[in-house]
């Protein structure tokens, strides 16, 4: 998307749930980029979608079991709904690493500088989404919520490093 001519990344979402979930995806789908072994960059972005997609499952069927656990009864029918229409940001704001993944492949870098162009990808989100996270702190509180946030993606580039 673009607005006024630059790139628009949806770093914060309509619910804090939202933008949490959007921030837990792209530290899942960048672990699934580290330990995953696909031979080509279209059935690793498969890899990654599934895994985010039952990563989503598992947590929407958590949520409405345990509304029932708790409430002692089941679900209404709007609860089941809301939990199936939501939560969907886990796989949505790890669309550009993926992309990445594919045009970096797509120009000629090999498999294993395509998932590191990805992998700096989503910790350059990760960064944006600290950066923004910390817009009402003071500036040094607001640097340590940025670099709490990239970390995740450095320790997920190390790790890609020194496992392969």
């Amino acid at each position: 998307m673009s607005v006024r001519g630059r790139l628009w990344i949806r770093l914060r979402h309509e619910t804090a749930e939202g933008t949490a979930a959007g921030i837990y995806g792209v530290i899942v789908s960048s672990a699934v980029l580290v330990t995953a072994h696909a031979e080509t960059a279209y059935k690793l972005d498969i890899i990654v979608v599934v895994t985010l997609a039952i990563y989503w499952a598992a947590e929407r069927y958590a949520r409405v079991v345990a509304e029932r656990i708790h409430e002692g009864h089941r679900p209404a029918w709007h609860v089941v709904r809301e939990q199936l229409t939501t939560g969907w940001e886990i796989i949505s704001l790890s669309v550009l690493p993926l992309l990445v993944l594919l045009i970096a492949r797509g120009v000629g870098a090999e498999m294993a500088g395509a998932v590191l162009s990805a992998l700096i990808t989503s910790t350059v989100l990760l960064c944006l989404a600290g950066w923004r996270m910390g817009a009402k702190l003071h500036p040094a509180e607001r640097i340590l919520s940025t670099v709490v946030a990239g970390t995740f993606g450095a320790v997920m580039i190390i790790l890609k490093i020194a496992l392969h």
